[in-house]
Parts: structure tokens; sequence; C-alpha cells
């Protein structure tokens, strides 16, 4: 039975954006409390600040969550590729693996506090090491899942490993850890929002939490949630136009 993926559209998506600023607006309206001021307020302040501190501190969040997701493909995918091509390294490791992946790791952060300091560092290795677990199970499951007469006919034409890993294994990771990056996006973008909390002066959750939130500034922090939101829709828009565009070539 055939699916039909319904996609979004330029037209669809604004369409989104204006029911969910209604919404917003009704709800202002009906709390009546300066706690949710009315988007009517804080969508010309954040055009305002953005070119301002706000955009330093969107600018800083970007860079980090950026570095946390190459640093994760560039380790991650090379090693599920070798766990789905090895099934004796995959026995030794994947025990090791499935322990890990389910544990939330946003309690390790004071581990990466104390092993590499209170730095951005520590921050995109957090992030860096949420997604790489994702992207290492997805990318070992489809290398191990290929079929094993596509591997024999090019193997016939005289391709030994690194052909089949030019040729064969590493096309089929990247839909893999594209689709990976995808869905785990927003988690990346949620952890970012915690490790900035503290113990920093740049980026969105510091912004949010201790320059508005703390003082009571809640147009402001209205700003800074946006400036997030829009961060993590548009690494989402980024990866997935990234996907559609290589499944088409």
């Amino acid at each position: 039975m055939s699916q039909v993926r319904r996609r979004s559209t330029p037209m669809g998506t604004l369409l989104g954006s204006l029911t969910l600023l209604l919404i917003w607006q009704v709800a202002s309206m009906l709390l009546a409390r300066p706690i949710l001021p009315p988007p009517t307020v804080v969508v010309p302040l954040f055009l305002k600040a953005l070119p301002g501190d706000l955009g330093l501190h969107l600018l800083a969040s970007t860079a980090r969550v950026l570095a946390a997701i190459l640093l994760a493909v560039i380790t991650a995918a090379p090693l599920g590729l070798a766990l789905g091509q090895l099934p004796k390294l995959d026995r030794i490791v994947g025990p090791l693996v499935a322990i890990i992946y389910p544990i939330p790791k946003i309690i390790f952060l004071p581990v990466i506090y104390v092993l590499l300091g209170i730095t951005d560092l520590s921050k995109i290795t957090l992030i860096a090491f949420i997604i790489f677990f994702q992207i290492l199970v997805v990318v070992r499951d489809e290398a191990a899942g290929l079929r094993r007469e596509l591997i024999i006919s090019v193997r016939s034409l005289g391709a030994g490993r690194r052909a089949l890993f030019r040729y064969v294994y590493l096309p089929a990771s990247i839909p893999a850890v594209l689709t990976a990056l995808r869905v785990s996006v927003g988690t990346a973008v949620a952890v970012l929002f915690i490790a900035e909390q503290s113990l920093t002066s740049w980026g969105l959750g510091y912004y949010i939490v201790v320059e508005t939130y703390q003082v009571l500034m809640y147009p402001e922090m209205y700003t800074g949630i946006m400036a997030m939101g829009l961060l993590g829709a548009a690494l989402y828009v980024l990866i997935h136009t990234i996907e559609r565009r290589y499944a088409k070539g």
C-alpha cells in the first residue's frame, strides 16, 4: 500500500506561522498578565533587537550547535560504517552502545565540565555526544542492512574494501546521517539551551534565563525564545532540504 508523504509548502508554513501568532495573541488577551506579552509587542521588539545583542547571542548559539553537529558527524559516521561492515567488531562494541544509547546524556554535563573545563568546548562536546549516538546507530543499521547481493555484485567487479566503502557504504550512509540529524536537531537545540543557562556570557540560553527572565524582562525574554525557535527551525529546514536534494540526485 502506497503512502503519500505530505510536504510543507511556503504557503503552508506561512499559514502555520500566522495561526501560531493568532493563538498567541488570543492567549495573551485572555491571560492579561505581563508574563505573556502579545506578539504585537514581541515581534517588533525582536526585529529591533536582532541587529544588536540578541543577534550576537544568536550567532554564539549557532556557532556552538553547528560545531557540535560537525564533530558528531565526523566521529559517528565512520564508526557506524565500521560497525555495519564488521560484525565481529559490532559484537564487541554493540553491547556498550546499547547500554549508553538510552541514557539521558544531559546527566554527563557535570562530568564534561570537570574533564574539559567550563568552556565552549565542553558545551559543544555535550551536544555532539548526544547527536553522536543517534547518528552511530542509524548509520550502523543502514550499513548492516545493505543487500548482500549488491555487495557481492560489486566485489565481483574486483572491488576491494576501499572501493566498497566509497561506492556502496558511503552513499548509503549519507541519507542515514541526514535523517538522524533532522530527527535530533530539536534535541540538540534543547540541550544547547540548558548548557548556556549558566557559566557563560553569550548564547540564547544565557540571554533568555539570565539577562531577561531573572530580571522580569518578559517581552525581551520572548524575543530570545523566538530566536532559539527560529534557530531550531532553520537547522531542520536546512537539513531537510539537503536530504531531499540528495535523494533527487
